[in-house]
């Protein structure tokens, strides 16, 4: 295998470069978009009864926060639950932009090596083809068994390119989808404890009061 790597010349150190990078951020991404860590079990039910026993204080809102994804997006709109109903929204939505930018870090360079990886491969294979066929210009085509295997030599990087392309787009389009599904989630929770917060139970109507007959020792003779 190091025989091979070494074949395919200088040009293979930018692929390797990339397969190291694209390793580091699927092993990250993996670890950081785990299910529990973003949308923990029952914690959407648990901060709704919060909410309605109104055991709330500044303490409980920070460490709700910090715990996760889905938490920093509830605690957003209880933190501003006396306000109206529209402002408590688009504090949601604001947030919820922080939320998705950050459970997307780094996606946008394993797609950018899934793009570069074959560019590179490429690019390696030509600048060896060209290597080869300038010692053919200066020595001449003595053995074409040795071209032959100059040729496949330079192809490596293509295949190398490939190799690293070919996962990191397809890890790429999974934590994207990934992405969007816990979005969908996220939003669900957030549309519940939006409505407990502001859709109070309408008050009860007043009773009409009973009339009282009057009594027939009371009525007016005529």
């Amino acid at each position: 295998m190091g025989h091979i790597l070494m074949a395919g010349g200088w040009a293979m150190a930018p692929i390797l470069l990339c397969s190291a990078v694209a390793l580091a951020i699927v092993l990250e991404r993996c670890w950081t978009l785990r299910r529990s860590s973003v949308l923990p079990s029952g914690l959407a039910q648990e901060v709704r009864e919060w909410a309605r026993s109104d055991q709330l204080d500044p303490a409980h809102l920070e460490k709700l926060s910090t715990g996760s994804p889905l938490g920093e997006l509830l605690a957003a709109a209880l933190a501003v639950r006396t306000r109206p109903r529209e402002l408590i929204k688009e504090r949601i939505e604001d947030t919820g932009r922080h939320v998705v930018h950050r459970m997307e870090r780094y996606l946008n360079t394993l797609g950018t090596i899934a793009l570069i990886g074959p560019l590179l491969g490429l690019f390696g294979t030509v600048i060896g083809l060209i290597r080869m066929f300038m010692q053919v210009m200066v020595g001449g085509m003595a053995d074409p068994t040795k071209m032959a295997g100059g040729i496949g030599e330079a192809l490596i990087c293509t295949a190398a390119g490939l190799t690293v392309a070919i996962p990191a787009y397809v890890l790429h389009r999974y934590f994207r989808s990934k992405v969007a599904g816990y979005c969908v989630d996220m939003e669900k929770q957030a549309t519940l404890l939006l409505d407990d917060l502001t859709f109070a139970a309408p008050p009860a109507s007043a009773p009409r009061p009973r009339r009282t007959p009057a009594a027939a020792g009371d009525k007016t003779s005529v």
